[in-house]
C-alpha cells in the first residue's frame, strides 16, 4: 500500500528576489568601503514603498555555532560547488567561519564550514581573562574570532584572525592570521601564520628595553584592513588589563610575511586601538587612519611627541618603509578623558568623501571634525579641530559607538547620522561649501535609546541618489546594557524623524533575539543581514506579496503522482488541501512557518479518490512563508507554497 506524508519545508520564493540580475553587489569589508561610510549606494530593490510591515520582514535565518561579533560579508556571483551564487560569510567567537547561500531560504546547510582553532587548543574564553578582569563582562563567553574579516575577491581569499589557548597549558595563548579560500574554506599557501612581534621600548611590560606582543592580553577587536596587497590588523585590550598597548601589524597578503609593526605607546602604556570594532580607514592618497583610546600622550613632558599617542586620531603612512604616524589630533581635555576612562578612540574614523575631512568621536558624546591635511596635534583650546559637535546626549558620559555613517542625496545634500547611548537618532547636514556641519538644522527621531552600552550600529542603503530609495538602518538593544534583546529599525534617510519599519511591529515574525554589540547591519541585493548573539544570522527582505484577504496558494501543476492543490479560506483563517489519492492511507499534516516553528500538527485518514483536508490556522500564527510537501513511499515529492499575511 502506497503511503503519503504531508511535511512542510521552506521554498525558495522568487518574488523575494526580483531583479537580482541587476542588483548584484558585494560587501567585502567592514562598513562597506575604505572611508568607512557605511553606505551601500547600489541597493536597487529596497526602498520607501516596500520596506514596511506588510511587504518586508525576516525571511530566513542561518544557524551557527556561537555568537557573531564580526560583520557578515557578502560576495556576489561566486562559483561554489559548480553553481554561481551570492554568498554570505559569517565568523563566530568559536573560531568558526561559514559560507552560506545568501539568497535561497531553504539552503540552511553551509556551503562550507571550517573551524580555525589551533590543533590541541580551544577558543579563548572570557574566564581566561579573570586574573586581570575578575568581573569581565565585555564578552559573555568565547573570544575566538572577533574582528571582521577582510575579503579579496580577485584572489578568492578571506583574511581573519583566530585566537586559541592550549588544552594542556592554560597560559599558552596563540593568535593566528588565516588566509582562507573563499570557494572551499581551505587554508591558502603559507596559512596560518603565528602572530608575534617585538619592538624597542621601555613602556609597560617591557623587558630589557623591548616590548613583545602579548598573545593573551591583546584583544583583536577592530575589523581587518586589506589595502594594496597588505593586511593590517589592530589590537587593544581586555578590560584595560595592563600591561598592554595599541598594536598594528601589517602582513603581505600573498606571502603572509610580516611587513609592518606599529605600537601606539612604546614608552608608556595603554593606547588601545579598538574603535568599537571598526576597521582602519584609508583616504584617496593612501594614508591610513585609526583612533586610540586611553593611554600615554607624548613623552618627556611634550604632549606633541609622536612616540606615545593615546587618546588620539592618527594619520599613518608606509612611504618610509615603516608604518609611522605623520600627523595626529588629540583633544584638549585628554588628561580628563584619561582620568575618567572617557576614551577618544571609541568609534573609528569616518572620512567624508571627496574632502580632506574626517569625523571621529569620544565617550563624552562629542564628534570632532578634523582637517586631515592639518590635524594640529595637541592644543589647549581645541583650535586644532575644524568643528566640535555636541550630539546632545542626556548624559555627558553617553558613548558614541559605531562611527557615524554618511549619505548624499539626489539634490547633493550630504548628511551624517549618529545615535549614542541614551540619546536620539541625529541627522546632521554637511555644508560642502563651508566644509562644516549645519548643526542648526539637525533632524532628530524622538526614539530614545536606553541608558548604557552601546548605542546604535548604523548602515545606509540607496539606489545611487534616487529619491525614495535612501534608508538608514539601525540595530540597537531594546533595554539596558549587555546581551539583551535587540531591534532593527529602518528610517527615511532624508528625514530620520520618519520611521519606515521596525522588527517589533510583528515580533512573532521579525524580532531580534539577542542584540550583537558593535555589529552594523549588512545591506546587499535586497536583503539585510543582521548578526545576533543567539547563534544565528537573521536575514530580512521582501515577503511574497499577500493576495486577497491574507492566504494565497501556489497551485502550479506538479510533475509527480503526489500532485495536490491548496485553496485559501481567509474569512475563517483556513486552508484546504485538495488531492486525489491512489490508495486509502493516513496523512500527517504539519504547519511549519519559515523559521522552523511547528504551529499545527495532525494525522488524518484519507480515502482513495478526491480528498479535502481543512487546516485551521492559529489566530496568533505569524505572517510569512509556509510550505507543504507530500512525499510518497518511493521518495517522489511535490511542494506547494502558501503565504499567510499577518
Amino acid at each position: 500500500m502506497k503511503k503519503f506524508y504531508l511535511l512542510f519545508t521552506i521554498l525558495p520564493v522568487s518574488v523575494c528576489f526580483i531583479n537580482q540580475s541587476s542588483a548584484q553587489m558585494s560587501v567585502i569589508m567592514q562598513h562597506n568601503d575604505l572611508k568607512r561610510t557605511g553606505w551601500n549606494n547600489q541597493e536597487k530593490i529596497l526602498n520607501h514603498t516596500n520596506v514596511n510591515k506588510t511587504t518586508f520582514g525576516k525571511i530566513f535565518t542561518r544557524t551557527v555555532d556561537d555568537e557573531i561579533y564580526a560583520q557578515p560579508l557578502i560576495v556576489s556571483n561566486i562559483r561554489i560547488n559548480n553553481k554561481m551564487r551570492n554568498v554570505v560569510f559569517v565568523a563566530t567567537v568559536n573560531n568558526s567561519v561559514y559560507a552560506f547561500d545568501a539568497d535561497v531560504d531553504t539552503a540552511n546547510t553551509p556551503l562550507w564550514h571550517v573551524n580555525l582553532t589551533y590543533p590541541g587548543y580551544r577558543p579563548v574564553n572570557n574566564t581566561d581573562m579573570y586574573p586581570g578582569c575578575p568581573n569581565y563582562h565585555n564578552f559573555d563567553g568565547k573570544i575566538g574570532i572577533v574582528g571582521t574579516p577582510a575579503l579579496d575577491t580577485a584572489n578568492s581569499t578571506l583574511y581573519v584572525v583566530a585566537r586559541s589557548v592550549s588544552n594542556a597549558d592554560s597560559q599558552a595563548f596563540v593568535q593566528y592570521l588565516h588566509a582562507i579560500n573563499l570557494k572551499t574554506g581551505a587554508e591558502k599557501s603559507g596559512s596560518p601564520v603565528y602572530i608575534t612581534a617585538t619592538v624597542k621600548g621601555s613602556g609597560d611590560g617591557s623587558v630589557g628595553g623591548k616590548l613583545t606582543f602579548d598573545q593573551q592580553r591583546q584583544n583583536q577587536r577592530p575589523g581587518l584592513l586589506l589595502y594594496k596587497g597588505t593586511v593590517y590588523i589592530a589590537w587593544a585590550s581586555h578590560c584595560d588589563w595592563s600591561p598592554y598597548h595599541g598594536w598594528i601589524l601589517g602582513y603581505d597578503a600573498k606571502t603572509l610575511k610580516r611587513k609592518y609593526v606599529y605600537v601606539s605607546t612604546p614608552e608608556g602604556g595603554l593606547g588601545g586601538i579598538w574603535m568599537s570594532g571598526q576597521a582602519p580607514s584609508v583616504d584617496d592618497s593612501g594614508f591610513i587612519y585609526v583612533s586610540t583610546g586611553n593611554g600615554t600622550v607624548g613623552r618627556n613632558g611634550n604632549p606633541n611627541d609622536t612616540i606615545n599617542r593615546g587618546e588620539s586620531l592618527l594619520k599613518m603612512s608606509t612611504a618610509s618603509g615603516k608604518l609611522k604616524v605623520v600627523d595626529f589630533f588629540t583633544p584638549k581635555d585628554y588628561s580628563y578623558l584619561e582620568q575618567y576612562d572617557l576614551d577618544y578612540g571609541i568609534d573609528g574614523v569616518l572620512l567624508i568623501p571627496h574632502t580632506t575631512l574626517s569625523v571621529s568621536g569620544s565617550k563624552e558624546s562629542f564628534l570632532y571634525l578634523i582637517n586631515n591635511d592639518h590635524m594640529g596635534g595637541t592644543t589647549s583650546d581645541n583650535s586644532n579641530a575644524v568643528q566640535v559637535i555636541d550630539i546632545h546626549a542626556v548624559d555627558r558620559d553617553s558613548h558614541i559607538h559605531g562611527t557615524p555613517v554618511y549619505y548624499k542625496n539626489s539634490t547633493k545634500q550630504e548628511f551624517i547620522y549618529v545615535w549614542c547611548e541614551s540619546g536620539l537618532l541625529t541627522q546632521i547636514p554637511f555644508i560642502r561649501g563651508s566644509g562644516i556641519f549645519d548643526t542648526a538644522h539637525e533632524i532628530k527621531n524622538p526614539t530614545k535609546l536606553p541608558i548604557g552600552m552601546p548605542g546604535a550600529m548604523l548602515s545606509v542603503s540607496s539606489n545611487g541618489s534616487a529619491s525614495g530609495t535612501e534608508i538608514l538602518w539601525a540595530s540597537h538593544p531594546l533595554k539596558a546594557a549587555g546581551s539583551k534583546r535587540g531591534i532593527l529599525q529602518a528610517f527615511d534617510a532624508s528625514d530620520v524623524s520618519r520611521e519606515l519599519w521596525n522588527s517589533n511591529q510583528i515580533p512573532g515574525r521579525d524580532s531580534v533575539d539577542r542584540f550583537a554589540k558593535f555589529v552594523c547591519p549588512t545591506v546587499a541585493n535586497g536583503k539585510v543581514y543582521l548578526a545576533t548573539f543567539a547563534n544565528k544570522l537573521d536575514v530580512y527582505g521582501l515577503l511574497p506579496a499577500p493576495i486577497g484577504n491574507g492566504v494565497v496558494a501556489d497551485n502550479a501543476k506538479g510533475a509527480t503522482n503526489v500532485d495536490f492543490e491548496v485553496y485559501p479560506n481567509p474569512a475563517k483563517r483556513q486552508i484546504n488541501i485538495v488531492y486525489n489519492a491512489t490508495v486509502s492511507n493516513q496523512v500527517t499534516i504539519n504547519l511549519v512557518n519559515s523559521f522552523g516553528g511547528i504551529v499545527y500538527m495532525k494525522t488524518v485518514g484519507i480515502l482513495k479518490g478526491s480528498n479535502t483536508v481543512t487546516v485551521d490556522l492559529p489566530e496568533n500564527s505569524p505572517g510569512g512563508i509556509y510550505s507543504i510537501t507530500i512525499i510518497d513511499s518511493k521518495g517522489a515529492s511535490n511542494t506547494r507554497r502558501i503565504v499567510i499575511a499577518h
